[in-house]
C-alpha cells in the first residue's frame, strides 16, 4: 500500500488554485485595458439599431443616458420583469457582461443579441458613454 504525502498534495492544490486566480486576474486585466473607440462604436452601433435607438424607444429601450442608469428604469418602456428586478446599474463592466451574453447576466430578459468580440463591445460602450 502506498502512503500519501499530505504536505505535497496540499502544495499541489495550492499551486492549482493560485494558477486559476492568476489566469482570472490576467483575463480581467486584459478586458480592463481595452480602450473603446467611440467612432468605431458608432459604426458598430448600427447593428443595434434593429431594436434600439439613441433617442426613441423601439423594440428595445432608448440608449441616450444609458451609462449610469439603473436597468429597467425608463418609465415609458415595457421591460421584462427579470430586467426590472435585476438591480443592475449600467456601467462599463455591467454593459460589457450584458453585451457578452444578456441571458447569462439576466435570465429571462427579452434581449438575445450578443457581441463576442471584446474590442467591439468596448467600442460600443465608448460610443454609448458619449450619448448623455
Amino acid at each position: 500500500m502506498m502512503k500519501r504525502d499530505r504536505s505535497t498534495n496540499g502544495i499541489v492544490a495550492c499551486a492549482v488554485v493560485a494558477s486559476i486566480f492568476i489566469a482570472a486576474a490576467s483575463l480581467a486585466s486584459v478586458n480592463a485595458t481595452l480602450q473603446g473607440n467611440p467612432v468605431s462604436g458608432k459604426a458598430l452601433y448600427q447593428a443595434c439599431e434593429g431594436c434600439h435607438s439613441i433617442d426613441a424607444n423601439d423594440l428595445g429601450p432608448r440608449h441616450r443616458g444609458v451609462v449610469g442608469r439603473r436597468a429597467g428604469s425608463i418609465e415609458d418602456y415595457t421591460y421584462s420583469s427579470a430586467l426590472k428586478t435585476s438591480g443592475l446599474t449600467w456601467d462599463e463592466a455591467t454593459l460589457d457582461r450584458w453585451l457578452t451574453n444578456p441571458s447569462a447576466l439576466v435570465p429571462g430578459t427579452k434581449m438575445f443579441f450578443k457581441i463576442d468580440d471584446a474590442q467591439s463591445r468596448a467600442d460600443i460602450i465608448a460610443y454609448l458613454k458619449e450619448q448623455k
